[in-house]
């Protein structure tokens, strides 16, 4: 940002510098011309939307982009006849606007690197086929957290989607004179902060708003609906209206009944001792995914079917090991 900044001020200090160098006797005059003029410039490009052009190979192509304008101006004006004394009018048009359409294709390019990709040396443009991934988030889903713990393993890559009424009812959680619902209000807030500094996900505020509807759940299925996103909750209510709906609901209770272990404290089954284990009278079997099952004071009954019981459960991201005991 600091870097663009710097770039629309050196901008305009050459507009005022070519104004100053053609002023003559008017320099100051002329220099006054093309600060404004420059300014103006600057402004319509920060108020620009994004144009379909990623990093310094976008920023080189709005380069290219803005010189073959130019080239093609160039060549429409010459087709025209004008009067003697008309080439040094000519000429600094044509500097100008080589200076403008040169600023705004750099100056859009850069802004618009994640709609268009260009990788030196050979160029590779995004299938129009394929769309950006939005995932509208409600208030329960903010609320939970679990969602920032997602995000930290990298499994969702898409734009969140905060609409302006679901932060408008986070608002008025945290301001509410109920403690618990105040609460609820201020984890929210600081989940949407600690999700907005995660770099491997966007995080967009969206202003847009739906009047035909009052319930915050039902605008959030029209909004998902309107821009083909899917919906991320926690809400049992939002998750069947909006299937009901045709819209995708992403909802992470169901994510976490699909990852819960598949033995609990207390179950047995019936278990191949394969090996010893690496602590004293322990023996080891493994379920046919793969997973190694440690059996305690088990070691004479190695090459045997067992019944075990299971103890414990250790989970980490390299695996999962189960803990069990002989069944007397």
């Amino acid at each position: 940002m600091r870097g663009l900044i710097f770039l629309r001020i050196l901008f305009v200090f050459i507009f005022a510098s070519i104004g100053y160098s053609l002023g003559g006797d008017n320099a100051l005059i002329f220099a006054s011309i093309g600060l404004v003029f420059g300014m103006g410039i600057v402004f319509f490009e920060a108020f620009a939307r994004k144009v379909s052009l990623k990093g310094l190979s976008s920023a080189v192509f709005g380069i290219v982009l803005g010189l073959i304008i130019t080239w093609i101006f160039s060549k429409t004006l010459n087709q025209f006849s004008f009067p003697e004394g008309f080439d040094n009018i000519i000429n600094t048009i044509k500097l100008f606007v080589t200076f403008i359409f040169v600023y705004l294709g750099l100056t859009l390019g850069i802004k618009g690197k994640d709609d268009f990709c260009l990788v030196i040396p050979y160029v590779k443009f995004k299938r129009q086929d394929l769309r950006e991934e939005s995932i509208i988030i409600d208030t329960s889903s903010i609320i939970d957290g679990r969602i920032l713990d997602i995000v930290k393993t990298k499994f969702i890559e898409a734009k969140f989607v905060v609409p302006r009424f679901v932060l408008n009812e986070l608002h008025a959680l945290a301001d509410s004179t109920d403690h618990m619902k105040r609460q609820k209000g201020k984890r929210g807030i600081e989940i949407l902060h600690s999700l907005k500094k995660e770099p491997n996900i966007e995080v967009e505020v969206q202003d847009a708003d739906v009047d035909s509807v009052k319930s915050v759940d039902e605008k959030i299925i029209r909004l998902a609906q309107y821009s083909d996103a899917r919906v991320l909750t926690t809400d049992y209510n939002l998750n069947r209206i909006a299937q009901l709906q045709g819209v995708t609901v992403l909802n992470i209770n169901d994510l976490a009944n699909a990852l819960k272990p598949t033995f609990i404290a207390g179950q047995q089954f019936n278990l191949k001792l394969i090996k010893e284990g690496k602590e004293h009278n322990q023996a080891l079997g493994y379920l046919e995914d793969g997973t190694m099952v440690v059996v305690e004071n088990a070691r004479k009954h190695i090459s045997r079917n067992v019944a075990v019981e299971v103890t414990s459960i250790l989970q980490s991201s390299s695996g999962r090991i189960v803990f069990t005991k002989m069944v007397q």
